[in-house]
């Protein structure tokens, strides 16, 4: 089996019984080691102290005393978000569980970047041992933005940080600004549009993330996104799923729709109340999926059997922001997972 997506925290983690990602001190002391909270060469005693501490006994409790004595203000802010992190991944005992738990709770007190990180340690749990590259440079959809570029009616998706470096001059020159700008098209710089025949590109420069992929209708990126799906849901509520893709939901009066990200939740709603769409918000929207439960006993009764239509879309600004936890919140099970 090949490793991927090595500085996800994985290797720090070990499974219950469940499958779940237990919170271990090694993992927690790797977000000691960022550089938003680990000490610089001019850092104060106080401060020094605490990492020391913090290093020594991963859990131990930080009195409020502790945290105003560290001399730089933005170093102490910082403290409080770690540790009120930490606190989460430590009440909750695995990294499934508080994920989950934050969106269920209704109050989200993380910074963006760590339920981000949440996410791609999770999915490197979930695809563990799986040879499709496409599935998971698909997979890098739950956590990593995508930058929508349109080239003759085909829908690439590029890694958005990754366009942003280029278009900044910081790589590759003026090949992201071309992008950005939508001059040229993705297959003709040296960002690789992946499918079937060169997806083994994907093993050598997984950490780059300077891979393309194309989500049209039929193509094998959309399958593998598919999949990732599937096994995303059966990690987290224990049921078996399908998911395939859609050209248009032809069921006038649906039963269950799931936004894949921001967009595609207001435009479905707004589909399901009978309210217009224009067409500047639907050119926005680039999948549909149909979910099905293979045991229709897994739903609640009184929808028992029918299909679940789920839709990806991009933002005004091209930018495609999917939301995996839409898919915890927002689900039509018989029972709480």
């Amino acid at each position: 089996m090949r490793d991927f997506w090595r500085n996800s925290g994985f290797h720090l983690l070990r499974r219950n019984e469940r499958g779940w990602l237990t919170v271990t001190d090694d993992f927690l002391r790797a977000y000691y080691l960022r550089p938003e909270v680990h000490p610089l060469e001019e850092s104060g005693d106080a401060e020094l102290a605490l990492h020391s501490s913090l290093m020594a006994e991963p859990r131990r409790v930080v009195e409020e005393a502790e945290f105003e004595a560290v001399e730089d203000e933005d170093a102490r802010d910082n403290y409080r978000v770690v540790l009120r992190f930490r606190d989460r991944l430590i009440s909750a005992g695995t990294i499934e569980g508080s994920y989950a738990g934050l969106f269920r709770a209704g109050s989200v007190d993380i910074p963006p970047l760590f339920i981000e990180q949440m996410a791609h340690v999770i999915l490197r749990n979930v695809l563990d041992g799986g040879e499709d590259p496409l599935r998971l440079r698909a997979g890098e959809l739950f956590f990593r933005d995508q930058k929508l570029n349109l080239q003759e009616s085909t829908i690439l998706l590029a890694d958005l940080e990754t366009v942003e470096m280029h278009a900044a001059g910081n790589a590759y020159g003026s090949i992201g600004r071309l992008i950005v700008e939508a001059q040229t098209s993705l297959k003709s710089v040296e960002l690789d549009v992946l499918d079937r025949d060169n997806a083994e590109l994907y093993w050598k420069r997984e950490s780059r993330h300077d891979t393309v992929i194309s989500i049209n209708h039929g193509r094998a990126a959309l399958e593998a996104l598919c999949r990732v799906i599937e096994a995303w849901v059966g990690h987290f509520h224990g049921i078996e799923v399908r998911v395939k893709p859609l050209a248009r939901i032809d069921e006038p009066r649906w039963a269950w729709h799931i936004g894949l990200d921001a967009a595609s939740t207001s435009m479905l709603n707004d589909l399901y109340e009978g309210i217009e769409v224009d067409h500047g918000r639907m050119r926005r929207l680039l999948s549909l999926f149909r979910m099905d439960f293979v045991d229709a006993s897994d739903m609640r009764p009184d929808i028992a059997g029918r299909p679940v239509y789920m839709a990806l879309s991009a933002s005004e600004d091209d930018v495609v922001r999917m939301k995996p936890q839409n898919l915890l919140v927002n689900f039509p099970l018989a029972r709480a997972s």
